[in-house]
């Protein structure tokens, strides 16, 4: 198993190669202080036996932002651009440490809650599988999610999306602007009416309340200000539609799934696979198949997800954007993406 100094380095890469330079610095010192037994290694003394995938520097980083956030981090918060501050590498790690120092329970209060983000970024895979499947034949969509987090993406066909050849769908007065949301062939069409929106989530977060706001802006990295800018046009959007995201595990969710005729039934997720145990997994697909099977031309089913995927048993993982489509079965790969969705790249 990985030792947790490690792991942190290995999310620090991470964070790198995702356009945090921010989180890459920190966790590559916060891996630093552990082994030297700092105040790190108090903080995460509960920790040190987790597991890569428990995210426990995304966990550390999230808690210490959303004191931040809340005004609870002393001088920390000018160093955060997502508080308007500015990140220094040497002067933001002595106030990062002395928080660790001075408020070691504080932070902990985070430390067993899995990181929650609800990256509407992603909507780009979304609305690419929309627009692939509305070209066969357009008919209103019944959405529902799994892994929903807050349900942000629920809302996608009220997100504007800014092609590469800067060509644009959806409203123009859109607080969402995903720009460019699509590289390489960028996709056309009109964006399709959506009758229906439900997702669940095993924690599901209220996006509705200070409690969840607060969650979601905590765990957007606070160098990235354009993923903010994101998370709060899509807050405000959240206050004007309809939408519900039940406390359910994705097995019984899509076990309660049913098709409807006259409209198109999309089951679709992003970046949460990896977190189903196996069995479920298992499950999920079975049912997947089965609505497939039910499925005719007066009311269709399609599956769209953008998840770390191999194109064949021998290749390496990439996030593929993918739609499967029934009654016909057929799989496609739209193209490729990032963890954060921006920008896909069609093909």
């Amino acid at each position: 198993m990985v030792d947790l100094a490690t792991a942190l380095r290995q999310q620090a890469a991470a964070c790198a190669s995702l356009g945090s330079p921010m989180y890459a610095d920190l966790l590559s010192r916060v891996a630093d202080d552990l082994e030297a037994g700092g105040p790190a290694s108090e903080v995460l003394a509960c920790h040190v036996d987790a597991a890569g995938p428990d995210g426990v520097g995304l966990r550390l980083l999230g808690s210490v932002h959303r004191l931040v956030l809340e005004r609870r981090a002393g001088g920390l918060g000018v160093f955060y651009p997502s508080v308007g501050g500015t990140w220094s590498p040497e002067a933001g790690w002595e106030a990062f440490r002395d928080l660790m120092a001075d408020a070691p329970a504080a932070i902990a209060e985070w430390l067993d809650r899995p990181p929650q983000t609800n990256e509407v970024g992603r909507a780009s895979v979304l609305m690419a599988g929309l627009l692939a499947l509305d070209q066969e034949r357009p008919l209103p969509v019944r959405l529902f999610e799994i892994g929903s987090s807050g349900g942000l993406n629920l809302l996608a066909d009220q997100f504007r999306y800014v092609g590469a050849d800067s060509s644009s769908l959806g409203p123009d007065d859109s607080p969402v602007v995903l720009d460019p949301a699509w590289t390489g062939v960028v996709p056309t069409g009109s964006v399709p009416r959506i009758v229906e929106r439900l997702g669940s989530d095993v924690l599901p977060i209220d996006v509705r309340t200070t409690e969840g706001r607060l969650a979601l802006t905590a765990y957007v990295w606070p160098d990235q200000v354009r993923r903010h800018e994101r998370l709060r046009g899509a807050l405000a959007l959240a206050d004007r539609t309809r939408f519900v995201v039940r406390r359910q595990a994705a097995s019984a969710f899509v076990e309660d799934l049913t098709l409807a005729e006259g409209t198109r039934t999309v089951l679709w997720h992003s970046v949460m696979w990896q977190y189903v145990a196996r069995e479920e997994q298992a499950a999920i697909t079975a049912r997947i198949a089965e609505l497939g099977a039910r499925a005719t031309d007066a009311a269709p089913f399609a599956h769209v997800f953008l998840e770390p995927t191999r194109r064949t048993p021998s290749s390496e993982h990439e996030f593929l954007a993918v739609v499967e489509s029934w009654p016909d079965g057929v799989r496609r790969v739209l193209g490729t993406s990032s963890g954060h969705g921006l920008p896909t790249c069609c093909e």
